[in-house]
């Protein structure tokens, strides 16, 4: 009897009773995310009521169990929780060009999901002689712009709201099984048609991969962002997936540990997609959200894009 196949065929409603939560929370954000930029930025930031940075973070927050954190990276970065929001930019990372971007969009508001100033806590200290951090900090505080970094906490929503973006993206998310941890059951498929799949959604040029391009692939452990190798390991060891789909990696842990699984015999390949491609997808969720919660004060998403070319 094969096994393997009845337990990675896709029951349809099984999937719809067990997925309605999440699908409607997707809906709902692509409805919000699917409206059109408006060009005109004088218009398309007219604010119709006061709201601070502060009551904006507090209402988020407010949605996370355990919240708030007593340590977390979450922290302002720039700019005060006084400030009167003129408009809303989200992104993964405050670059100098989404700044000033913002500011030509009268946005005075950034929430990016990543660090503003290349290290995990913002600690600045060591730059405070450099030119380019200090070109930035400058821009930054010459336009009144408040900055707040929303990691720890978009990713401890149930679900996790950076997932639910990129599960939008890739219109993945009747696929999700919650039961099996970050699994995706996918219809068959082979590694060279789910990279050109994954590319073609997220707009990336090219990806890493680990693999024969004509293995079947069904089972996915989907680890998006940085969650680093140990946890690569551990996971893909326990679920044993036909492929791990991941953000970023340092070359001499999660790549080698697939080398040699294959060089052992597993039917285990590796694409890695890159830190910022495999969760923009998460700024346009939050900017979903602010849609909702806040819709007197304009959003906009604005994607960081890659920061490396390719060749």
């Amino acid at each position: 009897m094969n096994t393997t196949k009845k337990l990675f065929s896709l029951n349809k409603d099984y999937t719809r009773r067990k997925f309605i939560f999440n699908v409607g929370k997707v809906a709902a954000a692509s409805a919000l995310l699917s409206a059109p930029f408006v060009g005109r930025a004088a218009n398309f930031f007219e604010v119709k009521e006061d709201v601070t940075v502060g009551q904006i973070i507090d209402k988020f927050i407010s949605q996370i169990a355990g919240a708030p954190f007593p340590k977390t990276v979450d922290t302002l970065k720039s700019g005060n929780l006084d400030i009167k929001v003129t408009g809303i930019v989200t992104t993964m990372f405050a670059t100098i060009d989404v700044i000033k971007r913002a500011i030509a969009l009268n946005a005075n508001f950034i929430i990016a999901h990543e660090p503003t100033f290349y290290n995990h806590a913002d600690e600045t200290d060591w730059l405070a002689n450099d030119d380019v951090y200090q070109y930035k900090a400058k821009l930054l505080k010459d336009n009144n712009i408040a900055v707040w970094r929303n990691h720890d906490y978009i990713h401890s929503l149930k679900p996790d709201g950076v997932g639910m973006g990129v599960l939008t993206q890739l219109s993945w998310a009747a696929y999700y099984r919650p039961d099996l941890g970050n699994v995706l059951v996918l219809p068959p498929t082979n590694l060279a048609a789910l990279i050109e799949y994954l590319k073609n959604k997220l707009s990336i040029n090219k990806v890493r991969y680990i693999g024969n391009p004509a293995q079947n692939c069904q089972k996915v452990l989907f680890l998006p962002g940085a969650a680093g190798g140990k946890r690569h390991i551990t996971e893909a060891g326990k679920v044993k997936p036909d492929v791990l789909i991941v953000g970023e990696i340092q070359e001499w842990e999660t790549a080698e540990y697939v080398r040699d699984a294959q060089a052992k015999g597993d039917n285990l390949s590796l694409i890695v997609l890159g830190h910022i491609a495999s969760e923009e997808p998460g700024s346009e969720f939050m900017a979903g959200w602010l849609k909702q919660h806040f819709a007197a004060i304009k959003s906009v998403h604005i994607p960081a894009n890659n920061s490396l070319s390719f060749m």
